[in-house]
């Protein structure tokens, strides 16, 4: 059996009675389906027929509008936030603090010497303009060069198309010693500015305006203590900044008395050492047994104002940040400010935050997914999207400018930037801060994490402590801290610090799918019956006349390839075969010929002629021959 005639028969099989040809096909399909409206083109007459089709159509153009708007709709995956309110006993937060301050001036200040030095006589020199009101002729030489590779300059800018640009230590050549160049313009006002430049002496160079000259200086106070302090060795900058046992006088968490060893040090480039409670790192994290100030955390911080380093730290204070277990305090985006002298207290609210993950929105669950590398993996902590995106900006600072920036931890083999390794160092970091397309690139890299827990605080403040009670309370303290008699502690210097729960309420912010596959099924058939009448059964039919399409297309398809076949082999032999009563006939007469040449004698048999070939008698051989066509039915 061939193979068309075994695809006849398959069809057939399947179909039982559509027919061989496509309109057979679609009029059986029209006249069986339970669809609404096929039927009516069939049966109705010519006028009918022809509305028929025509509101057939429509609506079926309606029904793949609806469902293409559907689909989109399902496949945008939006989500809807629920919040929920539960009541459960929760872990305390992690709490970081920290002193706004990060070195002990006294432990520091043989490395600053010279900067203060610059800043002092460069202050003077902005503040008293005029030659001769200065004291720099009495006082030890400038460190010049310390100040050329970051100066501060006076722009004059009463000709906005030709500002005049002053350096504050630009001299005059006189035996006197230092003039400032902008010692003849007294009656002039100038705006302050840092330079930076690609290189010492080059004239690639951009200018940081600000509005007042206390940023000014702060700001180039930052930069060149930076400088100085990245070649300083982390166990000396631990050394040189405020000790566990000297900055936390009193601690009780609950009923519970505690320490500075229930915390654990880490050295924070903006803050310096800083100390965390319940991190949750060596041991389990502590619950909370009830709400209300009695029960939370209590501290009593000697912050030591009087050691501050003038130019870099202007705010005085402890610098604080409530966060989970395993994370890494970003204390300057999130963290707040506890004034000396006060008692804060501290009330927590619970948000937890349920994202959803991939497709539904971009976040990750570890960071396992993000293409950035975490440089704040080596203290343990989890993922976050603080550390991803200062991870991607000293990235991007080694990358570019050859060196990391001292704010930032360090890729393996790095070293930070400093003055006299990286001269243009600060120009570079400048340029990269304020490139939004640097900063556009981290935030398209860094994700959001899909769980978080949010501490909402409501804080309160109250003079501590009250002037009746200083006088015991300032020499308690000093007592237990120095031994001593004498009072070593005072109002500036001291801060008092309750956290506690607020209530035991959490809020719970999840999401979930605005669309699922049950709505979106339930929409199509809504749509489909609405419109069509039809339903799943519908669609059923709709696909075994798609199949019963392809059968008939394979069917004709084959028997195309076997007329080309025929056609061909026409072409390569153009003479008819012989029928089968002219081969009979040929056999009857070669039979004749060879009686009539045995009946002779053998001696009287003629001879060939010289010369003659021996007949061919193979030629008129029967050969077995296809007489039915290549296609007629061997059975």
């Amino acid at each position: 059996m061939n193979l068309k005639k075994y695809l006849v028969r398959a069809l057939h099989r399947l179909q039982k009675g559509p027919g061989y040809t496509y309109k057979e096909l679609l009029v059986w399909y029209c006249d069986n389906t339970n669809t609404h409206g096929p039927k009516r083109i069939i049966k109705e007459g010519p006028k009918k027929k022809l509305i028929w089709f025509f509101l057939t159509l429509l609506f079926a153009s309606l029904v793949f509008w609806q469902w293409g708007i559907l689909i989109n709709t399902y496949l945008s995956y939006n989500v809807t936030s629920s919040l929920s309110i539960g009541f459960k006993t929760m872990k305390f937060p992690a709490v970081t603090v920290c002193n706004a301050n990060p070195f002990k001036y006294s432990e520091v200040k043989h490395l600053l010497k010279e900067l203060d030095r610059l800043i002092e006589a460069a202050l003077e020199r902005i503040l008293q303009p005029t030659p001769g009101n200065g004291s720099e002729n009495v006082s030890p030489p400038l460190d010049l060069e310390l100040w050329n590779q970051i100066p501060l300059v006076l722009i004059d800018e009463h000709d906005k198309d030709n500002p005049v640009i002053l350096d504050i230590f630009e001299t005059n050549q006189t035996a006197g010693g230092n003039e400032t160049a902008a010692g003849n313009e007294t009656n002039k006002k100038y705006k302050l500015a840092v330079k930076l430049c690609s290189h010492q002496g080059s004239d690639n160079c951009t200018y940081r305006n600000f509005t007042s000259a206390a940023q000014a200086v702060t700001e180039w106070y930052i930069l060149q203590s930076t400088s100085i302090l990245s070649k300083v060795p982390l166990h000396e900058r631990i050394r040189m900044g405020y000790q566990a046992e000297d900055m936390i006088l009193a601690c009780l968490y609950g009923a519970e008395p505690c320490n500075y060893k229930n915390f654990t040090q880490i050295y924070h480039p903006d803050h310096g050492n800083c100390y965390i409670f319940n991190w949750g790192m060596d041991e389990e994290a502590l619950n909370s047994s009830n709400p209300g100030a009695e029960f939370g955390l209590k501290l009593i911080l000697d912050i030591s104002q009087q050691d501050y380093i003038p130019y870099l730290s202007s705010a005085a204070g402890a610098r604080l940040m409530l966060h989970q277990q395993k994370s890494f305090p970003f204390l300057k985006d999130q963290g707040i400010y506890a004034m000396a002298g006060t008692e804060t207290s501290i009330g927590v609210l619970v948000d937890e935050l349920e994202r959803m993950g991939y497709p539904y929105s971009d976040c990750t669950m570890n960071g396992s997914d993000v293409p950035v590398k975490n440089l704040y993996s080596q203290y343990n902590t989890s993922y976050s999207i603080q550390a991803c995106l200062r991870s991607c900006f000293q990235n991007h600072m080694v990358e570019i400018c050859g060196c990391g920036h001292y704010m930032f931890p360090l890729p393996e083999g790095v070293n930070y930037c400093n003055n006299e390794d990286n001269p243009g160092w600060a120009y570079c970091y400048s340029s990269l801060r304020s490139s939004i397309k640097q900063r556009q690139i981290c935030i398209d890299s860094c994700k959001e994490t899909c769980n978080d827990t949010q501490y909402k605080m409501t804080i309160s403040m109250a003079d501590w402590p009250s002037e009746a009670s200083e006088d015991w309370i300032f020499h308690i303290l000093s007592y237990e801290r120095d031994m001593s008699t004498n009072v070593t502690l005072d109002r500036n210097g001291i801060i008092k610090l309750n956290i506690y729960f607020q209530e035991y309420n959490y809020r719970t912010i999840s999401e979930s799918a605005a669309t699922t596959i049950v709505w979106l099924l339930s929409s199509l058939g809504g749509q489909f019956g609405f419109w069509m009448g039809g339903s799943v059964l519908c669609l059923i039919e709709f696909g075994e006349i798609i199949i019963d399409s392809l059968w008939i297309t394979i069917i004709n398809v084959i028997g195309w390839c076997k007329g080309l076949k025929q056609r061909r082999a026409r072409a390569r032999y153009p003479d008819a075969p012989p029928t089968v009563s002219e081969l009979v006939e040929a056999h009857t007469n070669l039979g004749f010929q060879h009686e009539a040449a045995g009946a002779l004698p053998r001696d009287e048999a003629l001879p060939p002629e010289p010369g003659t070939p021996p007949p061919n008698y193979d030629s008129l051989r029967v050969q077995p021959l296809d007489v039915l066509g290549p296609d007629s039915d061997a059975e």
